[in-house]
């Protein structure tokens, strides 16, 4: 059947529109890059569009110099990998049973569970609570307070029910027990939805700024976002930049490089994560759509 003069209107409007969301989205990227890879002069001066001018690595080899940077670095990537594999775990035990048609009480609990989805202490309660426990300044509180998400249950919850529950009631005539099911049957069949949430969690924990800013007072222990602050906000940039010769300008100017580089190196391991997860994560991105 042949699409109709109107249907391709339709699909070149949406073509067109497309491709400006794509722009609009890829040209930040693509300016941030070559921004970090051009001269100062040039990206003060305006005259960074597209491609680097004056292409330079000095942004990139002041970077590297810097410890806390590199400590920050390891911190993210410590608070990323621990705090996802707890999000994970807990988002699963939570999602599993929710998910069951024999569990006696499920739906009192979801609506207790989607109850703090909308009302909370407040900030200032969770802090005591904090403190109280001990947590205050220690590894712990970058990845306890925000070991699950209520939200992420309901999406791994649906999942799970997805799955035709006559597997589990086959498994269970055949002798499985409930950790058998899941291991077994649920998670091998669940890739998308966990690597859609690897992806959530993983991001957020590698984007967390807050929690040590409130929570953390070593700076041995600041995450990458934090230190990152301090320079794009505080421009606290007097360790990177050792030359006492350097005039005001050419400290301003790299300090602008600086920034750009920031941003790269900060984005760049999400930017590696996603391609490995896309496949999981466009199937799982459709959970609950309507299916015809």
């Amino acid at each position: 059947m042949k699409d109709s003069k109107s249907d391709k209107v339709v699909d070149i409007i949406n073509y067109f529109l497309l491709v400006i969301v794509a722009l609009l989205v890829i040209y930040p990227l693509l300016f941030v890059l070559s921004a970090s890879l051009s001269d100062p002069r040039s990206v003060i001066n305006g005259e960074v569009w597209l491609w680097p001018k004056g292409f330079t690595l000095d942004a990139y080899a002041k970077l590297f110099q810097n410890q806390d940077l590199i400590r920050g670095f390891v911190n993210t990537f410590k608070y990323t990998s621990v705090g996802t594999i707890i999000n994970i775990v807990l988002t699963i035990m939570a999602a599993y049973p929710l998910s069951r048609r024999d569990f006696v009480g499920r739906n009192v609990l979801m609506a207790i569970l989607v109850f703090t989805m909308f009302f909370s202490g407040g900030l200032i309660p969770l802090y005591l609570l904090i403190r109280d426990l001990g947590m205050l300044d220690t590894f712990w509180v970058m990845v306890i307070p925000n070991a699950v998400s209520i939200f992420n249950i309901i999406i791994m919850r649906t999942f799970f029910q997805s799955i035709p529950w006559e597997l589990q009631e086959a498994s269970i005539i055949d002798g499985c027990s409930n950790i058998q099911i899941l291991t077994k049957i649920i998670l091998p069949l669940s890739m998308p939805v966990i690597a859609v949430m690897v992806l959530f969690y993983s991001v957020g924990h590698w984007n967390s700024y807050f929690n040590a800013l409130i929570y953390l007072t070593d700076r041995d222990k600041f995450p990458l976002q934090l230190i990152l602050r301090e320079i794009l906000i505080q421009s606290q940039t007097d360790e990177m930049i050792q030359s006492t010769t350097e005039s005001i300008v050419e400290q301003q100017m790299m300090v602008e490089g600086l920034k750009y580089a920031v941003l790269i190196v900060s984005s760049l391991p999400m930017l590696i994560l996603y391609p490995f997860l896309q496949r999981y994560f466009v199937t799982g991105l459709m959970i609950g759509s309507i299916k015809g």
